[in-house]
């Protein structure tokens, strides 16, 4: 399995997963113009010379090095909110007091904000089901923060990841049902698909601005807010094991929680360290597949447009060298003495994350 950047190459099988991936995913919508777009906007931004964080995103695939397969997605968002308005709503508690006939009442609102603008948000993580296997959902969510961690002068110091919210096989999210009932008179699969293709204009519209009272709501609806879909709960437990917190800001259509870290702090930059390659030519030999060791690791390069990854048990774990066979150091596009950076997954694992490999998808 080879982590690389996308490239136009490979439109037709992000359409597929854009299309499978179901509703409530927007970040990746079944739009091919817009797809098409996204791809050419992650390629130039790959290419761009970065000093602080900007209009870029950073789209990912997981690629099988012996097929060609495509199994899955993972992208950065460096600069969210940039283009158009990243719209959340907060949880509150508002307190009604009556000193006079000394009655207390609390109760929680939604209020609709912009928070995060401004933040790098880590997104598209999807993994085929047909390709589930283990180690991949892993290496498709710690890639991305040995990247970040490689070139933090392309990133915000404080991350986002918007988890997605419960929604049932038919694509019917209780949290928007009531929305449309009461605001926005719009299928839950039509507002996604208008909000992943950038028109947000009817949020400003038609969706309340003013806090809304969830004791009001329908008790489906209250009981998914800050909820995770069944095939996210992996990819959730990933980033708590990385330090992500959720502090009570949710999606707008189906009450998924967003949650976050400091740069600095997320498990996997901590740990990762810069190394040194060194080819061992002298004791080649083929490699032996993923996760057939006891001390896997997540290798990678250090560039931006030839940039490779991937989650191997050939290397020994050193911090400042890092001897790689010569075939893995072709697939990794590395040369003696370049640099690389390693992350040791068994270091890396928390008691949390260690068992998410059997879990059932990883989507968000």
């Amino acid at each position: 399995m080879i982590i690389r950047p996308i490239t136009d190459t490979d439109l037709d099988t992000l359409y597929k997963i854009a299309s499978e991936s179901g509703p409530g995913f927007t970040s990746l919508m079944p739009d091919r113009d817009a797809l098409a777009q996204k791809i050419a906007h992650s390629m130039a931004s790959f290419e761009r010379c970065v000093t602080r964080p900007d209009n870029e995103h950073y789209l990912f695939v997981l690629e099988d090095g012996t097929t060609g397969d495509i199994l899955g997605t993972t992208g950065i968002e460096a600069n969210a909110g940039h283009t158009r308005p990243l719209y959340h709503f907060r949880r509150n508690t508002v307190t009604h007091h009556s000193r006079d006939l000394n009655l207390r009442r609390c109760v929680e609102t939604l209020t609709r904000c912009n928070h995060y603008t401004g933040y790098s948000e880590i997104c598209s993580l999807y993994l085929r089901p047909e390709f589930r296997r283990a180690g991949a959902g892993k290496l498709l969510s710690r890639v991305r923060f040995l990247f970040m961690a490689q070139h933090p002068e392309r990133f915000s110091d404080k991350v986002i990841a918007e988890m997605r919210g419960v929604s049932d096989t038919s694509g019917q999210s209780p949290f928007w049902n009531w929305l449309k009932t009461h605001f926005v008179d719009m299928e839950f699969d039509q507002a996604t698909q208008l909000a992943g293709t950038g028109f947000t204009d009817f949020i400003d519209k038609l969706m309340p601005s003013h806090p809304l009272y969830t004791c009001l709501m329908s008790p489906e609806a209250r009981a998914v807010l800050s909820q995770v879909h069944e095939n996210t709960r992996a990819a959730w437990k990933i980033l708590k094991s990385e330090g992500f917190q959720h502090k009570g800001f949710i999606d707008l259509f189906d009450g998924g929680p967003t949650v976050e870290c400091a740069l600095a702090d997320i498990r996997s930059v901590r740990l990762s360290s810069a190394c040194t390659v060194v080819i061992d030519k002298a004791n080649a030999k083929a490699d032996s597949g993923f996760l057939q060791k006891n001390e896997p690791a997540l290798i990678t390069n250090t560039g931006t447009t030839d940039f490779r990854a991937t989650l191997t048990s050939d290397v020994p774990a050193l911090r400042d060298t890092l001897t790689v066979p010569p075939a893995l150091a072709e697939k990794l596009h590395l040369r003696n003495d370049d640099p690389a950076r390693v992350l040791h997954f068994n270091q890396a694992a928390s008691a949390t994350s260690r068992n998410t490999a059997t879990e059932l998808n990883y989507a968000y």
